[in-house]
């Protein structure tokens, strides 16, 4: 049986404004892969401990070090078709409050960890216990680094900026990396070995991938 080449099956056009919001997200997690997972630790201004994975996650520039994650704002029942601060998720608000936050990178062996945090619950709920994981003071910052990630960055917030107010969109929180830090052997003249690395990423759905098949390809001068 002969299979027609990816050239020769017709694409399809969508109009995201004709789809709902659930419809488009199914869309760009499916196309936008494999998307790597930050597990980002915050505190509330009262002091309570935050944890939660997000994997619209990545590095802006070097100099200075910077990074982006980006948040949804959920629906609330006390929405009224604008916007309600409870729309923000702890991980948010705790940012917006205390400008303030620690990237603590996924490896293999703590994905079912970082898969935990993501549970939805209430901001007294401490998600460090939840998912099992124990805390190591940060240098810099307030909120403590995940013991046990092979790799975290302690963040200080530069930007938040909002590209809608309503439930689905989303929120860039741009935070300068203020200190690194790595597992002594993953590290050999600043470059992060990969395989020790162990990063997992998302996929759509409750998918993940691990990053062990990889390939190198020589950049053109």
């Amino acid at each position: 049986m002969m299979v027609a080449s990816t050239s020769e099956i017709p694409l399809l056009s969508i109009n995201p404004k004709n789809c709902e919001p659930r419809q488009v997200y199914k869309l760009m997690t499916g196309i936008i892969v494999p998307r790597p997972v930050a597990l980002v630790s915050t505190v509330s201004r009262g002091g309570a401990a935050n944890l939660a994975p997000f994997s619209f996650f990545s590095g802006v520039g070097s100099n200075p070090p910077t990074v982006l994650f980006c948040p949804t704002l959920r629906a609330t029942a006390a929405e009224t078709g604008g916007f309600d601060p409870g729309m923000r998720k702890d991980t948010l608000r705790n940012i917006e409050e205390t400008g303030e936050f620690v990237i603590n990178a996924v490896s293999e062996g703590l994905a079912s960890a970082a898969n935990a945090a993501a549970t939805e619950v209430g901001p007294e709920v401490d998600e460090f216990e939840l998912a099992g994981l124990t805390t190591i003071p940060s240098e810099v910052v307030c909120p403590p680094r995940v013991a046990g990630s092979p790799a975290q960055m302690e963040c200080k917030l530069l930007q938040v900026i909002y590209t809608g107010r309503s439930p689905g969109a989303g929120v860039i929180v741009l935070g300068e990396v203020v200190r690194f830090h790595l597992r002594e052997d993953l590290l050999e003249d600043f470059r992060v070995d990969p395989a020790l690395l162990g990063a997992v990423g998302r996929m759509a759905g409750n998918t993940w991938v691990r990053t062990q098949d990889r390939f190198d390809l020589v950049r053109p001068k």
